[in-house]
């Protein structure tokens, strides 16, 4: 609810001689169309942008000596053409990049191209096409289409994955980890998508065991492959969720948390011990009693395992034992394998390790087995920890695990046998093994793609590239010919951002201690798990490397919602239908051709739904702002936006009240003569005065708020829209006269400029074209345009609400001018408050336990909670203030 601001006589007094009387004309240099005689419409809306289009997206107010703001949105795919959710995303980005720069910071907002991967690979094969081809078309078409969509980035730091400029720093990054022990190589079943002929990732594998992508049936196989052992962070990864320094991440916390899950158990990587061919060489066990792992007795397999399927094996009873054994690391032992359905397995684990004095089962199953096993002597808690450390040490040292881990997380498998992804580089030579390639050959680049690898899709197909000699010895090797999984590619570029020019390292220290942590990252939940989860990896790594100041990478998210369309499918087959297929009767949707009631439903917008949304339409019929006003209105960012023409009026209709405000500015200011100036105020524009004042605070203070602190940018168009109202009840004496009339306009116009610069732009060029100006208050930069003036601030003679909580119960509100706040210390306030007339009385009756001060947001969006603890039993007896401030 709006608070009234009561003036005194004094106020009254300084307002009128400051703001009335002083007068001046003014020039400015960028005066824009002048069209102020026309109504709005889309023809104008395309000439404004048209006009504008240079200006805005020129980046200014940005010295990097200032405190700096690091605004990421997650970079796109070059399809070929923007979609409404890239449009919401940059939006929201862009909008928050311009705010921050009025805000006065050094701000980066950067942009690139996650360019490797399958989508890219196929279509061009489908095409006849090289995917670099391909891949560099589209994305000059999506840089033009954000251009387009008036996005402030920083193209001076544009990178694309694909680039050899950019993969090369990706290999550098895999040699890193190679030198740390952290990537290793090992035969192991993989997934296998036999349409897209590459293994995937288990994250890449949905519920129904079918591709994330192709959507085929996935199968397993023996391979050779890379891994990034990923779970030895996991135990700081999970902790690092608890980081202070983390705002905003609301439920991701809980997705971060539930994906790596309770580190409360470790790995071990066992030796196989088979002659029969098809065996993995090593098997990954886990065990939450590490303590005993000297103690293991056997290992269970379940019956779905694919090791089942490798061999005849004997029956004992009604278990089978499989010929091949596992080598316990820890006493020399060899233990048999079992697969059965007998034992207890642990969520998302097929094997098992039998210790048969620590668990029940284990002891029957042994004994149906006739295995002999002995009862362990019991542990005291110090002599526990002990044994933990001694077996933890010893695996590391072994370079078999060691690592607190849950049950579930498995390492990061990046191997892809695919053409066009960062070529791994790794030398295999007979003589020498395995050997990273020296990084003065980085990067190793991607031949050009032949009609070889068009058949095949493998870089094994290209012997002159495969051929290579080995580093170490001299003679005849081969290269690795798998690629990186592409979210190798984007687990780090956001570090790449700040130095992206760099061909000496991946990036300067200095730099990176200037410049990161990200402030704000925005992207779809879609990336919230996977993407998240490996970005925090790197981050943790480089950190413990001395190479980055924090070791999470992202101080606060903003999740943006889906961006949804309505959708309709026939009842009998599931078909979707195209909008003009169906029409509305009454309050459900029809068929047209037979009049059947249609599916109606809200979903994501796809092209094979029939409910997507052509930005480059939207463009055209309604313009580029109303586009980004649209897209950012009704709802907040966080929740999924419903795209109804049914919401546009909204947004046209204030568009065109500020068109005719700044019309009507202009009229009454060409008529203000120094005879009308000179006129004493009337009591009318003495009160509009004031509420001028009081409209421009409350709204200022309100908007700031819900851009930077609770993200709600609809909500802050709805209180711009708000001031607009206050603003239109302006008397034409007002509007000539006010100097309050005309700061609230200005602050209109400013705080509209970072969600719609090219409108805003063109109504400030209007707005500072007006022949007479009002006494310069320092907060109106006349001779520049709009994205180059300060975000308006609250007043200081403006009084905040002051609530005042006794025992967590609210007694009193309490007006103080933001000078008296800004000044104040903690003690004085609790002074201020607790001696008020209003509160006084109420706490010399009562025992205090907590005084409780609650100011309202200020100028710059921040809420100030100081809380005061009463140590005494009451008043009487006197108390001591302790202040806490958020």
């Amino acid at each position: 609810m709006r608070q009234t601001i009561i003036f005194s006589p004094k106020l009254i007094s300084k307002i009128v001689a400051d703001n009335v009387y002083k007068c001046t004309l003014i020039r400015h240099a960028s005066t824009g169309l002048q069209l102020w005689e026309q109504d709005i419409n889309i023809e104008i809306k395309h000439k404004i942008e048209n006009y504008w289009k240079d200006k805005v997206n020129r980046i200014s107010n940005n010295d990097s000596s200032k405190e700096k703001f690091y605004v990421l949105s997650m970079f796109p795919y070059p399809s070929g053409a923007l979609h409404m959710g890239h449009v919401r995303v940059y939006s929201i980005s862009d909008s928050i990049a311009r705010f921050s720069r009025m805000k006065g910071k050094y701000v980066i907002h950067p942009i690139g191209w996650d360019a490797f991967g399958l989508p890219a690979e196929n279509a061009a094969i489908e095409k006849d096409i090289d995917p670099a081809e391909w891949t560099k078309q589209n994305i000059e078409n999506m840089r033009e289409q954000l251009n387009t969509l008036g996005c402030s980035f920083d193209w001076d730091r544009e990178l694309s994955t694909c680039d050899p400029k950019y993969y090369k720093w990706t290999q550098e990054l895999f040699l890193k980890l190679f030198d740390r022990g952290l990537i290793y190589q090992k035969e192991a079943f993989v997934n296998w998508d036999p349409v897209d002929q590459t293994v995937l990732a288990d994250e890449q594998v949905d519920s129904n065991n079918r591709s994330w992508r192709s959507g085929a049936k996935v199968e397993k196989k023996l391979l050779n492959q890379w891994f990034i052992k990923t779970t030895k962070f996991a135990k700081p990864l999970l902790d690092g969720l608890t980081n202070p320094m983390l705002r905003n991440w609301r439920d991701i916390i809980k997705l971060q948390q539930h994906w790596i899950g309770d580190c409360n158990g470790t790995n071990f990587e066992f030796k196989v011990l088979s002659n029969v061919p098809g065996y993995p060489k090593t098997l990954s066990l886990w065990t939450d009693k590490p303590e005993r792992i000297e103690q293991t007795k056997f290992v269970a397999i379940s019956t779905r395992s694919i090791l089942n399927q490798i061999e005849d094996s004997e029956c004992v009873g009604t278990e089978k034992r499989l010929s091949a054994t596992i080598l316990n690391p820890f006493t020399g032992e060899e233990l048999p394998i079992f697969s059965t359905n007998k034992i207890k397995f642990t969520r998302f684990r097929d094997n098992h390790l039998g210790i048969p004095c620590e668990s029940e089962n284990d002891a029957s199953f042994c004994n149906s087995m006739g295995i002999h096993f002995e009862a362990a002597k019991e542990l005291s808690p110090e002599e526990r920890e002990q044994k933990i450390s001694k077996i933890l040490n010893t695996a590391k040292q072994l370079n078999i695990g060691g690592y607190p881990v849950s049950f579930k997380l498995r390492d990061w498998l990046i191997s892809r046998q695919r053409y066009w992804g960062t070529p791994i580089p790794i030398i295999h030579c007979e003589n020498c093994g395995v050997q990273p390639v020296p990084r003065k050959d980085l990067p190793v680049e991607l031949p050009k793609m032949s009609n070889t690898i068009r058949k095949s899709s493998s870089l094994a197909e290209v012997t002159d590239w495969v051929k290579t000699q080995c580093p170490k010895c001299g003679k005849s090797a081969k290269r690795e010919v798998d690629t990186m999984d592409t979210f190798v590619d984007s687990s780090w570029y956001f570090m790449r951002y700040i130095d992206s020019n760099n061909d000496k390292e991946i990036f300067a220290k200095d730099k990176a201690n200037q410049m990161l942590p990200v402030d704000l990252y925005i992207g779809g939940k879609e990336h919230a798990v996977l993407h998240l989860y490996y970005a925090r990896f790197m981050n943790h790594f480089l950190h413990s490397e001395g190479l980055l100041p924090t070791s999470e990478p992202f101080k606060q998210l903003l999740v943006q919602g889906m961006v949804m369309g309505m959708s309709h499918r026939t009842n009998d087959s599931g078909k979707y239908l195209k909008a003009d297929e169906v029409e509305k009767v009454g309050e459900v949707y029809v068929e047209k051709s037979t009049g059947n009631p249609v599916t109606s439903s809200w979903e994501k917008m796809s092209k094979s739904k029939y409910n997507g949304v052509d930005p480059s339409e939207m463009f055209e019929n309604y313009g580029t702002d109303t586009t980004r006003l649209l897209i950012l209105a009704d709802v907040a960012p966080t929740s999924h936006r419903n795209w109804s023409t049914a919401t546009f009026p909204g947004i046209l209709g204030w568009q065109h009240r500020l068109w005719i405000t700044v019309r009507q500015f202009l009229k009454c200011r060409n008529e203000l003569t120094n005879q009308i100036i000179a006129k004493p105020p009337s009591k009318k524009f003495i009160e509009e005065n004031a509420y001028m004042f009081d409209s421009r605070n409350f709204y200022v203070k309100g908007v700031t708020f819900n851009i930077v602190d609770s993200q709600q940018l609809s909500v802050g168009i709805s209180k711009m829209q708000g001031l607009t109202n206050s603003i239109r009840k302006a008397s034409s004496e007002c509007i000539a006269k006010s100097r309050e009339f005309e700061r609230a306009l200005a602050a209109q116009i400013i705080m509209l400029a970072p969600l719609a610069p090219h409108f805003a732009s063109e109504l400030w060029a209007g707005f500072c074209s007006a022949p007479h100006r009002l006494a310069n208050d320092g907060d109106i930069q006349w001779d520049k345009d709009v994205l180059e003036q300060s975000w308006p601030e609250v007043d200081m003679d403006y009084k905040l609400n002051v609530t005042v909580y006794i025992n967590n119960g609210e007694i009193s509100k309490i007006k103080i001018p933001r000078k008296t706040l800004d000044n104040i210390s903690a003690e004085e306030l609790a002074s201020l408050v607790t001696n008020h007339e209003t509160v006084a009385p109420r706490i010399r009756k009562r025992i205090i336990s907590e005084i409780t001060v609650h100011v309202e947001e200020g100028c710059d969006g921040s809420c100030y909670i100081k809380t005061m603890k009463n140590v005494e039993n009451n008043l009487k007896q006197g108390y001591s203030v302790k202040v806490q401030s958020c």
